[in-house]
């Protein structure tokens, strides 16, 4: 998987992560350009007209205080008369923004012929607790400097990202509806905050029915806060059942005018880039990309309506939060017998400039295992871009993998995997392959 290059690092933690504060208010300018695209009235940005000062590549910007970055995309051949769709794609937890960009923002880019500008911020810690409203702050800053510089669509305002970053398209759906036109999360939870969440936007969710990382019904939980929104008529959408390596797709009745949801649940895991007839992920044959251009691409003539949703108040006190642990229980179990940990290593797939593992670690012992680590040595030009079921420290080179929080126990004879995906070539083996316990 060259695209969405680095799952979860706490894997696990992530499930349990409680909605982080959201908070933060669009300034006056942004504010008003959104409330003018909201009732139906294309304003056309400060950027509009001007000969650009922003090129693509990585910017920095200050933002709340500190000195944060995104990677900007403008299109081939810009028009300064033109007015652009402007596409947001967060990362996953310890993912990058470069992975982002390099992954062709979720695979929409080769999708635009050149009829969007692209923007992937890069998260603190590479996650998006958007503590105390920062992440949103973020985003305000970096659409006010995108406008001011160049000609944005303001009814053309789009967010998208998968597991963290879908949760952060989330909170921005739910802060900022009258900015964003619709959102696309895949594979979320509520993790970075849900700052008001009253009002309509157009929605589509992705997700895996087992999901092992973040379940299925902490997306439908997010799904079912814009059915509600947008008015549309509930329903238990049809889902794939396990084995069938198909997915489907549910368009809801009933929503109002303008605010479509969609819901797309496929028999997979926790992936960005699920392929239909297969098990395993693959960038270049999913079929999520086409999907959410399609759904973007639906309000391309269209303005919201001119009746404007009815508003509410945020919420002045954010939400309780719960940080994601960052180390193993503090209390250890004994641990297991020596020597009883094994660790087999096996290439599952392969495709050009990438490969995708499975390691199988096994508790040979009679005792219990409580906890392990399995170390590898990558070959030359190897690099791991994602990883699951484990919480791994260095991508290339030496490596190692410890258990999540939920797999760390294996009982005698017992046995666990983890995965991840790797750029590099996948014919060669890593070297010096072990396991030990805790």
């Amino acid at each position: 998987m060259a695209k969405r290059t680095s799952l979860l690092s706490s894997v696990a933690a992530a499930a349990v992560l409680l909605a982080a504060a959201a908070g933060g208010a669009l300034s006056a300018d942004l504010g008003e350009t959104a409330q003018a695209s909201t009732n139906g009235t294309l304003a056309a940005t400060a950027g509009c007209g001007k000969a650009p000062t922003l090129s693509s590549g990585t910017r920095t910007i200050s933002s709340g205080g500190q000195n944060r970055s995104y990677i900007l995309r403008i299109p081939d051949g810009y028009d300064r008369n033109h007015p652009y769709r402007l596409i947001f794609g967060f990362h996953w937890l310890n993912g990058s923004a470069n992975n982002v960009a390099s992954a062709g923002y979720y695979g929409l880019l080769p999708l635009s012929n050149n009829s969007t500008i692209f923007v992937a911020p890069q998260g603190i810690d590479n996650g998006w607790a958007n503590t105390n409203g920062r992440d949103l702050t973020l985003f305000d800053d970096i659409s006010r400097q995108i406008e001011n510089d160049l000609c944005v669509d303001t009814s053309q305002r789009f967010a998208l990202g998968w597991s963290y970053g879908g949760a952060m398209s989330y909170a921005v759906a739910c802060a900022r509806p009258n900015v964003v036109r619709a959102v696309t999360v895949i594979s979320g939870a509520n993790l970075s905050g849900c700052n008001g969440g009253t009002q309509p936007v157009a929605y589509f969710g992705i997700h895996g029915i087992y999901d092992s990382v973040l379940n299925i019904s902490m997306g439908r939980s997010l799904r079912d806060t814009f059915v509600r929104n947008n008015g549309c008529t509930a329903q238990s959408p049809r889902e794939p059942s396990r084995g069938s390596l198909t997915h489907i797709t549910t368009t809801y009745s009933g929503c109002r005018e303008g605010y479509p949801v969609q819901w797309a649940a496929f028999d997979g895991d926790h992936t960005p880039s699920p392929v239909d007839g297969s098990s395993s992920p693959n960038d270049s044959r999913t079929w999520t990309s086409g999907e959410i251009w399609r759904f973007f691409s639906q309000f391309a003539s269209t303005t919201p309506p001119t009746t404007a949703p009815p508003t509410s108040v945020p919420p002045t006190t954010p939400p309780v939060t719960t940080a994601p642990p960052t180390t193993p229980p503090v209390t250890t179990p004994p641990p297991g017998e020596p020597g009883a940990c094994t660790a087999t290593y096996r290439t599952v797939n392969t495709w050009p400039g990438g490969f995708q593992v499975e390691v199988t670690v096994a508790n040979n012992g009679a005792t219990t295992l409580n906890g392990w680590t399995v170390r590898l040595t990558l070959a030359s030009g190897q690099a791991i871009s994602s990883l699951w079921n484990g919480v791994n420290t260095g991508t290339s080179g030496s490596v190692s993998v410890r258990n999540a929080d939920y797999n760390g126990t294996v009982g005698a004879n017992g046995s666990t995997t983890f995965g991840f995906t790797a750029t590099g070539n996948g014919a060669t083996a890593p070297s010096g392959v072990s396991c030990t316990s805790p």
